[in-house]
């Protein structure tokens, strides 16, 4: 094999992950760089595609351990077998989704400052999709009817300490969301 040499120029953030991955890993420089070259050419088209889910936000929602990726079918299965024999929703299993909510309340009141940042969060966890449609409106399609309830009634009881009130018009299939200032 014949070795190409080449003169790389690195800004500091990028001295000090090559200095980062050379202390974790003990390869030298030249083998972490020629592998970083490999790895982005083979995942290059998801790297660069154009599209709304940021592959960092993925990284950060699993890193933490907070949250796995599940199949969307059994998302589905789940909140299908969860509803009594009459279709309703067992009084312990809402308590526990508001209580999921009123944590999450909390937490989003200092991370999100509008509508679209949360549903954007909301969406690259796959809950929803999302379409703006206006000024601080949105329109969302869920799924099916068990996730549009497990996820509206989520955003009724987390979003209550955020800097705006969450105007929710249902449709037959989508639902329009919109930011009101209090």
């Amino acid at each position: 094999m014949v070795a190409d040499r080449i003169t790389v120029s690195l800004d500091e953030d990028a001295r000090d992950a090559l200095d980062e991955l050379v202390s974790e890993t003990g390869e030298g420089n030249s083998v972490l760089v020629r592998r970083a070259l490999s790895f982005y050419a083979a995942n290059y088209h998801a790297a660069t595609a154009e599209s709304s889910v940021d592959l960092e936000e993925y990284h950060e929602l699993l890193a933490g351990g907070e949250h796995a990726l599940l199949d969307i079918d059994f998302l589905h299965i789940l909140l299908e077998n969860v509803t009594d024999a009459d279709g309703e929703w067992p009084e312990s299993f809402v308590a526990d989704v508001d209580t999921v909510a009123d944590f999450h309340a909390a937490e989003y009141a200092e991370r999100f400052e509008d509508l679209g940042e949360l549903l954007d969060w909301l969406s690259v966890c796959g809950f929803l999709t999302v379409r703006e449609s206006g000024e601080q409106t949105f329109h969302v399609v869920f799924p099916t009817e068990d996730i549009k309830w497990f996820i509206l009634r989520f955003l009724r009881k987390s979003t209550r300490d955020l800097p705006f009130e969450l105007e929710i018009e249902e449709g037959v299939s989508k639902v329009l969301l919109t930011e009101i200032e209090p």
